[in-house]
């Protein structure tokens, strides 16, 4: 096992992050016959052996899971390759100060020591802005004589956006559903008065209907009746001229057969005056 010269074995940068976002302090040593050394994360000064208040650590199996102080504590990088930079999930204000990275490089006074000095800003508030603003911040450090390749990628969002946004969306989908309500409501309401509408002149027509039948069957009654009537008198006036001449004709027959005087001398009278 061999490992590039560290030239100085301390070094030390600030590293700045902001308060929701991700921070990795980057650590790298070089490897040329594939086998992990120990590594450990310390927060404060490196002390001259070990790490006291150690946030995480690896061995040659890989993180040690009983070192690790909180599960925002992660090793994302390859560390088969030697990479060792500690990555703090969704970063707050009490995450601020010094950190230390040692790796545990066989011999006297081989280990190297980098120090890091992390400053988080809190988010800040805006008032204007209905989108998420994402802002990267990248810084690539090349420690040549260590070979200490540094990498920082600081990811910020404005969460206050991010609530304006979906108070905007809740406004704009509770606006959405009043209207449709409503206009459910104002044709619900014209189907119903058209349909009121409707059978209300149905109905006037049905009773002018039923009016001009009830008329028309009248008429037909009483112009029956009267015909009916006309027939009875027109009957009544021919039954009366038959009787009478029937009576008049019983009456000559009768004066002839026991007054033929009577008849002679009207015969005569009848005679004379026709002269």
């Amino acid at each position: 096992m061999s490992v590039s010269p560290a030239g100085e074995g301390d070094s030390s940068r600030s590293v700045a992050g902001r308060a929701g976002g991700n921070v990795t302090l980057p650590c790298r040593y070089t490897m040329t016959d594939h086998k992990q050394l120990s590594v450990c994360w310390n927060r404060g000064d490196i002390p001259l052996r070990k790490c006291n208040n150690e946030v995480i650590a690896t061995d040659e199996l890989g993180v040690r899971e009983d070192s690790r102080g909180s599960s925002r504590y992660q090793l994302l990088g390859p560390l088969d390759q030697g990479d060792v930079s500690l990555t703090i999930l969704n970063v707050t204000e009490l995450d601020a100060g010094r950190y230390g990275c040692r790796v545990d490089i066989p011999g006297w006074f081989n280990d190297e020591k980098h120090h890091f000095d992390l400053t988080v800003d809190s988010v800040p508030q805006t008032t204007t802005s209905v989108t998420t603003e994402t802002a990267t911040l990248q810084t690539t450090d090349t420690h040549t004589a260590g070979h200490m390749n540094a990498t920082e990628t600081v990811p910020t969002s404005s969460s206050s956006s991010v609530i304006r946004q979906q108070e905007s969306s809740s406004v704009t989908v509770a606006l959405v559903c009043v209207m449709f309500g409503l206009i459910v409501l104002v044709s619900v309401g014209g189907v119903v008065v058209l349909v009121r509408k409707w059978m209300r002149l149905h109905k006037v027509r049905q009773q002018q209907l039923n009016t001009s039948v009830q008329f028309s069957s009248t008429l037909q009654l009483q112009s029956r009746d009267s015909a009916v009537e006309n027939i009875y008198q027109i009957e009544e006036g021919v039954a009366r001229d038959v009787a009478a001449e029937q009576q008049s004709r019983v009456w000559s027959l009768w004066l002839r057969v026991f007054h033929p005087d009577v008849c002679d001398s009207s015969s005569t009278d009848d005679s004379r005056n026709g002269s």
